[in-house]
């Protein structure tokens, strides 16, 4: 039957870009308007199979003839490549390498993790293609029906994760026992905090500059819906007997610290710096304060900084808490309370359950006792310090503090690393961290480079929509023996960082404690520097209904001899670093 409004139609094969096919369908229409093209695919959909409905639709005036009255195929047009839409970040290593095996298979620059394989493009032929590169990359079986029931990197990614997982727990609202445990994350920051004394070196700001009217009572009221709305801002870590927990403190009986001032505009930068200065008591007041700063000579010119402590926040929790801000900022203007969905879990919830899952490192059968064998097994013989040089001795007693030494890597470079991750069935992170090693190698520091890695313990949907501390750290080492060609040693880090994600639920003291790792309060005990890669986009624009860009705030400090940190664009794939040191050393 003839679909609606089309009164011609030619289908054909196309490879614009060698090695990728498409079928390709050409819609004459009958005159009366334009073609309903979604109404056309699904009219094909409901009668042809799958792999025989067209992935690109284009209306053309009239099918082009040749003089002989054939199908001139050289005059139909080349359709639009496809395009990815708006979508979240990778969650993991895992979606971070699908999303690079969809985008290698299609010929695309870049893709979303939540658009369709085959809106994009994809056929069967490519379904295939991406199965096989999936099943060698990550190790684990993909089929062509895992790629066509599991459309999306996003779906495609939790579907192989329920495959390669054990028997892990449900994420849940859990039964508090009377003194809640800190998660890992946050006890390592809690004794930091205890053995070094309080200080800023985990302070986390976050400032915005707003060019537009403000209500500040308003400001005042977002905050302390969203400090309501989420646990881990209105926890104090106790003490009893030497161990902590968190003593999650009531909506109403949690002071939020807030102040509204009022500076030259010429004194916003510096305000925003010394208000992110401020030094918690984690025992006695909530991780968060926020100042409002106003510039007194310019009109709608303001400053917002919010602090958080680390030990209350990562790097995913800025998105959740800038738009629970935004909404209830609104609603406030307003007059009246927000309206947020309900959380599933708290930060509580998840401290609980991180323990359920791990189990005793002396119970054979847990995943504490089965990451810890292999992280045994993984860091055996590893040097106990990089061979750095070194301006000075190194200090007993290090003071933490640091400085950074800010870079940049052009857009075409950047483009570059990414075809050199696309072609080796790696991550930016991983081809970065073969970058560092192959620098530290160069600078003397040896064959066997261990760097520390920060990895998101964000696993679980639920979790997308808190603020807390998710992160654990890793130890990954880099094999730089035997001249490697660049290309082998990113095959080489890969290899090592998905055998270690695969294994990342172990806490760094308890991988301290598995490898017997010597203790030293001179230095770290397993590495001596890290590296660390971030996907950033363009920023916040606009923030309580008001123009906003954010305000880069430098506190200063240093938590290991060396930080590589870098952060690629998401709009034209420039890579913004920098390098921070100790400056003891």
């Amino acid at each position: 039957s003839r679909a609606p409004g089309v009164a011609h139609a030619v289908t054909l094969v196309r490879e614009d870009r060698p090695g990728v096919q498409r079928l390709v369908g050409y819609v004459v229409g009958t005159g009366d308007g334009p073609v309903p093209v979604d109404a056309v695919r699904a009219h094909a959909a409901s009668r042809l199979p799958e792999y025989m409905v067209p992935n690109v639709f284009l209306e053309i005036p009239a099918v082009p003839l040749s003089p002989n009255g054939k199908l001139d195929r050289r005059a139909l047009p080349v359709p639009p490549d496809a395009v990815a839409g708006p979508s979240r970040a990778p969650r993991d290593a895992r979606e971070e390498i699908l999303l690079g095996i969809v985008a290698a298979v299609l010929g695309l620059e870049t893709a979303g993790v939540e658009d369709d394989f085959f809106d994009l493009g994809g056929h069967s032929l490519l379904a295939a293609r991406a199965a096989s590169r999936v099943r060698s990359a990550l190790g684990v079986e993909c089929s062509v029906r895992d790629v066509f029931e599991a459309r999306t990197v996003a779906a495609l990614a939790a579907r192989l994760a329920e495959r390669t997982a054990s028997e892990r727990p449900a994420l849940s609202p859990a039964v508090r026992p009377e003194r809640l445990p800190l998660s890992y994350a946050q006890r390592r920051l809690w004794l930091f905090d205890s053995v070094r004394g309080p200080g800023t070196a985990y302070n986390v700001p976050f400032a915005v500059r707003l060019d537009g009217p403000v209500d500040a009572e308003a400001v005042r009221a977002a905050v302390e819906d969203v400090v309501a709305r989420h646990e881990v801002l209105r926890t104090v870590f106790a003490e009893a007997d030497g161990e902590p927990y968190q003593r999650v403190l009531a909506p109403g009986g949690a002071r939020v610290p807030f102040a509204a001032r009022r500076v030259r505009a010429e004194d916003l930068a510096a305000e925003a710096e010394a208000a992110s200065r401020y030094v918690f008591d984690l025992a006695r007041e909530i991780p968060v304060r926020v100042t409002l700063f106003s510039a007194s000579d310019e009109e709608h010119v303001h400053v917002l900084v919010v602090l958080l402590h680390h030990i209350a926040t990562d790097e995913w929790s800025t998105g959740p808490l800038l738009t629970d801000l935004d909404t209830a900022y609104a609603a406030r203007a307003a007059g009246r309370a927000p309206e947020f969905p309900e959380l599933p879990v708290q930060y509580a919830d998840y401290a609980l359950w991180q323990r359920e899952l791990l189990g005793e490192t002396d119970e054979s059968d847990s995943t504490a006792a089965r990451q810890a064998a292999y992280w045994r097994e993984a860091l055996a013989g590893m040097p106990e310090e990089l061979g750095l040089f070194t301006d000075t001795p190194r200090p007993a007693t290090p003071t933490h503090g640091g400085d950074v030494v800010p870079f940049d890597v052009s857009a075409a470079t950047g483009a570059g690393l990414a075809r050199i991750a696309r072609a080796s069935g790696a991550t930016m992170f991983m081809v970065v961290h073969a970058a560092v090693a192959a620098l530290l190698h160069r600078l003397g520091a040896g064959d066997d480079i261990p760097l520390g890695a920060p990895v998101s313990g964000r696993g679980d949907e639920q979790l997308d929509g808190l603020v807390g501390f998710f992160l654990n750290t890793l130890v990954l080492r880099a094999d730089v023996s035997g001249e490697p060609t660049f290309a082998e040693l990113v095959g080489r880090v890969r290899d090592t960082g998905l055998a270690g994600f695969a294994r990342a639920d172990l806490p760094l003291e308890a991988v301290a404690e598995a490898v017997g790792a010597a203790r030293s309060q001179a230095r770290n005990p397993l590495f001596q520097a890290m590296v660390t890669y971030h996907s950033v986009s363009t920023g916040v624009s606009s923030l309580f209904g008001v123009a906003a860009r954010e305000l880069p705030v430098e506190i200063g400090g240093s938590k290991v001899d060396l930080e590589f940190a870098f952060g690629g664009s998401e709009d034209d794939g420039r890579i913004e670093g920098g390098l921070r040191y100790a400056t003891d050393l």
